[in-house]
């Protein structure tokens, strides 16, 4: 009975990410990813239901590896606002973020090959393995990695379900936020801003990546005396 009910749980979440994927593809969405003006233009051709299908494709976005969620989060908050567009954001990209991980634990291998090339899940998934915490909430924070990706390899390491959500829901929502607050006009960064913190962020991501287990066990040590 506990077997039934797991596949089919399964099987409605395999034919609704494919119905929304199909749904995208009908309706010219992919086509209008290549320009902020014809995402725009894309999601505010379906008002009233703007915000559903906004939330959609967020959504889909974690499945769907060629959605930029930054942009189309950006996008969302030209026309809905910074915090609607971003309160929308963060609740499909956790809810995509545990769905990809869960339906990885679930299918193990052979549905993660399917969504992740052969070469990121060779240089991402052993370092998933020995980095874990570390590296994911690094990976999360920013916007230079296929988080996305990292989500479905995560689903095939032993890191607890409880855990794995914890790191989305502390990491995962400030890359959106900054997307939404430039969408929204709260924050102007030029390029050159940009490109330093850029900059900053990968020499951040490497001193992290070397030195973040030292750090750990020195936070854990410290607060177990």
């Amino acid at each position: 009975m506990k077997r039934n009910k797991w596949l089919l749980t399964l099987l409605l979440a395999i034919a609704l990410l494919g119905g929304g994927a199909l749904l995208l593809w009908r309706t010219g969405f992919f086509s209008s990813i290549g320009s902020l003006d014809d995402m725009r233009d894309y999601i505010d051709r379906f008002a009233p239901y703007s915000h559903l299908l906004f939330f959609v494709v967020q959504l889909l976005s974690v499945i769907l590896a060629p959605i930029p969620s930054n942009i189309t989060a950006l996008a969302g908050a030209v026309l809905f606002g910074m915090w609607p567009a971003f309160l929308l954001t963060v609740a499909a990209i956790t809810i995509g973020s545990v769905l990809v991980f869960w339906l990885a634990r679930a299918l193990g291998q052979n549905f993660a090959e399917r969504l992740v090339s052969r070469t990121v899940a060779d240089k991402y998934l052993e370092v998933i393995r020995r980095k874990r915490d570390v590296f994911l909430a690094l990976v999360f924070l920013f916007p230079f990695f296929p988080d996305d990706l990292i989500c479905i390899l995560a689903g095939l390491t032993d890191i607890p379900f409880l855990r794995f959500l914890t790191i989305v829901l502390l990491t995962r929502p400030w890359g959106l936020l900054v997307a939404c607050a430039l969408g929204g006009s709260v924050i102007a960064i030029p390029p050159w801003g940009m490109a330093m913190l850029a900059l900053a962020g990968i020499a951040l991501f490497l001193i992290c990546l070397k030195y973040g287990d030292q750090w750990e066990q020195a936070l854990f040590e410290r607060f177990k005396k």
